[in-house]
């Protein structure tokens, strides 16, 4: 996977911010290097098991604040 596919789905990630989006110059997450497209659900963490939603592609290193990432076949 090429830099520029990586970082389309870098978009909502709190380290986003560190993809030449910030004030101090910084142009470049530190994740980018290693990230890999990989398969998780995304749950909230106010929400309580069983976690049913579907799971979805998302680069190994994403971080929405307010959320986790679990397997897809974790359920608790």
């Amino acid at each position: 996977m090429t830099e520029q596919e990586k970082l389309k789905h870098c978009s909502g990630c709190r380290n986003d911010f560190y993809n030449d989006k910030n004030p101090m110059g910084i142009k470049r997450c530190w994740s980018l290097d290693t990230a890999e497209l990989v398969l998780k659900k995304e749950v909230s963490m106010s929400q309580v098991p069983p976690w049913t939603q579907k799971p979805k592609q998302v680069l190994s290193c994403y971080h929405r604040d307010g959320f986790i990432y679990v397997p897809p076949e974790k359920e608790r």
